[in-house]
């Protein structure tokens, strides 16, 4: 008998008893228990060794009771291995970015089972320690925030060169994505291959262009890669950082449950995505700084925008920040199922 994961039925806006919830970047730096683990390697080798990554993707579930698992990796794992350098200092950095034709036709398709085995090794490890207790997201980036990465070079105030491409080269801007959108078909359907009950889709750069540029330049590829996925039985989850003005836009990539930033308010945003669209979010991750009666005061109001939907899950507007005291954030998880218990 397959077992019914209240996040699973959350992101069909099907009824559940309490509001499932999970943290983004659950698995990480604000736990002494992922620091432990994170001394003996570096992030990369991390990533890397299947074992390690089962381990503090397990951490956060023993510790704040989370009501969903989400594989350790990064959203640079496969793209390291279609041929750009990747390193970590401390932030993502690629030493030979993507700026011309020759750059992009260079790009190769991962084989996935043969250059990024360790992630599917490590969702198979999960699914054995996990069965009957939660479920587990995989993940990857949309194919925008991907190609500001490999373009960058890194991290950017401005995303100046890869505004640059779309708009001066968009036929140069149009190839690249095209490749991106297809690797990241193939590295999220391996995914499900091996195992995962959920797919995020991450766009965390996908709201720094208008709403217009949005639809222009970006909607079409997450559109197709959400096509493109095998999703019978998975729901998908878009969430794309900034995104506040245009959920309209968003909406239409066709995700199941569409992530929401602290920018907005959930009911708000609920009534603009329509019922059928299940919502992910949003509590601001700087509220975990604050005494706990505030932060039970803003569980409280999330829950209240939502007002007794179907169809929430409960999480951080992004991902939690390493300095949160994790007693704050283990409090935080136990509001959310205390107040929102049938």
């Amino acid at each position: 008998m397959t077992t019914e994961y209240d996040f699973i039925k959350a992101c069909w806006g099907r009824p559940v008893d309490r509001t499932p919830v999970w943290l983004m970047r659950q698995a990480g730096r604000y736990l002494p228990q992922y620091m432990e683990v994170r001394r003996k390697c570096t992030f990369l080798e991390l990533c890397k060794t299947p074992e390690l990554a089962a381990e503090v993707t397990i951490q956060p579930i023993d510790y704040l009771g989370a009501d969903a698992a989400i594989l350790f990796s990064d959203i640079l794992t496969p793209v390291e291995p279609m041929g750009l350098k990747l390193d970590f200092v401390p932030g993502p950095v690629f030493e030979n970015p993507v700026r011309t034709q020759a750059d992009v036709d260079a790009l190769r398709i991962p084989v996935m089972e043969e250059d990024v085995p360790y992630v599917l090794e490590t969702i198979k490890i999960l699914r054995r320690e996990f069965e009957g207790r939660v479920p587990l997201i995989g993940f990857g980036g949309a194919p925008f925030t991907l190609a500001c990465y490999m373009v960058e070079g890194k991290g950017s105030k401005d995303f100046a060169q890869i505004k640059r491409m779309m708009y001066g080269a968009p036929e140069l801007y149009a190839a690249l994505m095209e490749k991106i959108t297809e690797m990241d078909r193939q590295y999220l359907n391996a995914q499900i291959a091996a195992g995962a009950q959920a797919i995020q889709i991450f766009d965390t750069w996908g709201g720094i262009v208008s709403p217009l540029d949005y639809e222009k330049y970006i909607l079409s590829y997450t559109t197709k890669l959400i096509n493109g996925l095998n999703r019978d039985g998975i729901p998908i989850i878009h969430f794309v950082k900034g995104a506040g003005t245009m959920l309209k836009s968003v909406r239409k990539a066709g995700s199941d449950v569409v992530g929401l930033d602290w920018h907005v308010n959930l009911g708000e945003a609920r009534d603009i995505l329509g019922a059928e669209t299940a919502v992910q979010g949003n509590l601001d991750p700087t509220v975990l700084y604050a005494p706990k009666a505030y932060i039970e005061n803003e569980v409280k109001r999330i829950l209240d925008e939502n007002a007794g939907r179907p169809g929430h899950i409960f999480n951080l507007g992004h991902g939690i920040l390493p300095t949160v005291d994790p007693e704050h954030a283990k409090f935080m998880v136990e509001c959310v199922h205390r107040l929102s218990r049938k």
